[in-house]
């Protein structure tokens, strides 16, 4: 693979010659496993639409989908092209059906999208499963603009194949954040905590998340992948919607984030990536993941607001 040069405190992550047998050999392709049958654990590179007819029905409780967004975007050398919205629908219907199949039944499953696709998303969602939520984050990343206001914003669409059974486990998700304005009633904290290193609350999450922040090349997940997710925004999903031992599957796996953060909080996963260079990605990052369960923003099963630094403290 191309070794591109780099500042050196650029710490995105790379695939070096010697590590390259290696990996090869956890990646799996249509060929292997068209013979095993088996989607435990394992990182496919292949068409996505020949996968998904080798995998049983209900197969994952949670389904997380990063998909194309409706953009025009070079995925290392794989290119998408923007396209008119019932075009893009339309491309939506030719696989998202598909994939809501391998949802158990009590299974939760969340679509990620921008501004300009979201409806699209929706639309298309709702065809096969129940919306519960569509959660908005906050990203660091964007361009400025002149004439229009600066994009700053995605969605990722909450959805449930039975609105009336599906785990949801909130507790698991709580996030601490800096008390501004302590309150006392008797001398005694209101509804936070007082210790040594500040004054923090712990709150439940809302469907507008601020605390979240992209993968850049100064920190250890970051790679080449052009649309990557961090992996607290990923532990979010996971935490929230799946048990330990559940199965995560993801069908458009890039370099590997779903699996990975899988991997690290204790449940199976499944991934599906077309492309060949993010799939060794995606296999080094979870080799790693091994060694270092380590989340950024995630410590002692509580999710830090962003920029804390106890949120990093070992």
């Amino acid at each position: 693979m191309e070794q591109k040069k780099r500042a050196e405190r650029n710490r995105t992550l790379t695939i070096l010659p010697q590590e390259e047998e290696v990996l090869k050999k956890n990646i799996e392709t249509l060929e292997t496993v068209s013979r095993s049958k088996d989607f435990i654990n394992k990182t496919v590179n292949a068409n996505l639409m020949d996968v998904l007819p080798l995998i049983p029905d209900g197969f994952a409780n949670l389904i997380i989908i990063d998909p194309p967004y409706n953009l025009t975007k070079d995925f290392n050398g794989m290119k998408f092209n923007a396209m008119k919205d019932k075009n893009y629908e339309a491309y939506l219907d030719s696989w998202l059906p598909l994939v809501c199949k391998k949802l158990s039944p009590v299974g939760s499953l969340y679509l990620c999208g921008d501004w300009k696709c979201t409806s699209s998303l929706q639309r298309a969602l709702e065809k096969n499963l129940t919306v519960i939520n569509r959660i908005t984050w906050q990203r660091e990343k964007g361009r400025g603009a002149r004439q229009n206001w600066k994009n700053g914003m995605e969605d990722i669409w909450f959805a449930v194949k039975n609105p009336a059974d599906y785990y949801f486990n909130v507790d698991a998700v709580k996030i601490k954040r800096k008390v501004i304005a302590p309150y006392k009633i008797d001398g005694k904290p209101k509804d936070w905590d007082e210790g040594e290193d500040g004054n923090f609350r712990l709150t439940y999450p809302s469907n507008f998340w601020d605390d979240i922040s992209i993968p850049f090349w100064s920190m250890s997940e970051n790679t080449d992948h052009p649309t990557q997710k961090s992996e607290k925004l990923y532990a979010k999903l996971i935490l929230a919607s799946s048990r330990p031992g559940d199965i995560v599957f993801d069908p458009f796996l890039g370099s590997g984030t779903a699996s990975v953060v899988a991997k690290k909080l204790g449940r199976n996963y499944c991934g599906i990536e077309l492309n060949y260079e993010y799939c060794m990605f995606a296999a080094k990052r979870l080799l790693m993941a091994g060694d270092n369960k380590e989340i950024q923003g995630y410590r002692d099963g509580i999710f830090w607001e962003r920029n804390s630094q106890l949120s990093s403290r070992r």
